[in-house]
């Protein structure tokens, strides 16, 4: 499959899940909901892999790299996405999630010594001027409620959408390291998923979460639909991606995802963004597409590489 194709199919599926994670919401603490999410993913994947016969065993090294990748892939990211959901509207947290463009370089920049060119910094203060845009009326009014006396849950909520962003822009940059110890994406994928999913299980035991099953038809089809087409298909065409073109660059498909996400949110969520709004909305994923221009950037570890090569 092309990778055009990969990223349409990554980019249409995901505009849509931030609303399907609304339909899980209510019926089972957040965590909960990840943790059967990402078990029937990584059942799913097992099964692929036993029908091809694949061997499942993999060395600890490579263990140590998924169980990393999982937890903040779908661990941290998850709990904290879906927590953030309970607070502000899912094409919010979606145009958030367009900000991993950024976070993204500045982790393999940490992690890896990636230069970070002029572009892309400039890219990221318009980006940031464009959500504060998007969030102002409502942070203004959510700190006149704390002020108050309120809970202040909405700004928790952006809190939250902000720390699944980081996590799982950190989580990306890890992918390439463990399809350096195992190149069988579905299989690494099922067992990174199974890492995450252990994670969050024992988070919510120790949370004190009930682990029910629902009788609500609408939440199991939302859990199949984010488990088969939110995980297992859009990460294997995001992961496949960034083997592909790198990180830095799939992720772009955040430009793309929030356009559905607020769609979804204006025709079944009620919201109903203003002029300041739609003018941050179109600063940050304006930013983005800018962002996309500019060359990708080569690593310190590249560059040594490459010299390494040519050298007789």
């Amino acid at each position: 499959m092309s990778s055009p194709v990969l990223f349409t199919l990554a980019s249409l599926i995901w505009g849509s899940t931030f609303w399907a994670i609304t339909l899980q919401l209510g019926h089972t603490p957040p965590a909960v909901s990840v943790a059967y999410r990402f078990f029937l993913a990584a059942a799913t994947l097992f099964a692929i892999c036993i029908v091809r016969r694949d061997s499942l065993r993999l060395p600890w090294r490579t263990h140590r790299w998924m169980a990393l990748q999982g937890s903040l892939t779908f661990g941290i990211s998850y709990i904290c996405t879906y927590e953030s959901e309970q607070h502000v509207v899912s094409g919010l947290v979606a145009v958030l999630f367009a900000l991993m463009v950024f976070w993204t370089p500045i982790w393999s920049r940490i992690f890896f010594g990636t230069a970070i060119n002029r572009r892309t910094w400039a890219c990221g203060v318009v980006a940031t001027a464009g959500v504060a845009l998007l969030f102002w009326h409502s942070i203004g009014d959510a700190w006149r409620d704390l002020q108050a006396g309120g809970n202040g849950h909405f700004l928790a909520g952006v809190v939250l959408a902000l720390s699944a962003t980081l996590a799982s822009s950190a989580g990306s940059i890890v992918v390439n390291k463990v399809k350096e110890q195992c190149s069988n994406l579905p299989l690494t994928m099922a067992w990174s998923m199974l890492w995450g999913a252990s994670l969050v299980t024992v988070w919510s035991l120790a949370n004190g979460d009930a682990f029910v099953l629902p009788s609500s038809t609408t939440y199991w089809a939302g859990l199949v639909y984010l488990s088969i087409a939110g995980s297992v298909v859009a990460f294997f065409a995001y992961f496949t991606l960034i083997g592909r073109i790198g990180a830095n660059k799939a992720v772009y498909i955040g430009v793309v995802t929030p356009v559905l996400s607020v769609l979804l949110s204006v025709m079944l969520e009620d919201y109903r963004p203003g002029p300041v709004e739609f003018l941050g909305m179109v600063l940050c994923l304006a930013s983005v597409a800018w962002a996309l221009r500019a060359p990708a950037p080569k690593s310190v570890q590249s560059a040594t590489l490459n010299n390494a090569i040519e050298t007789p």
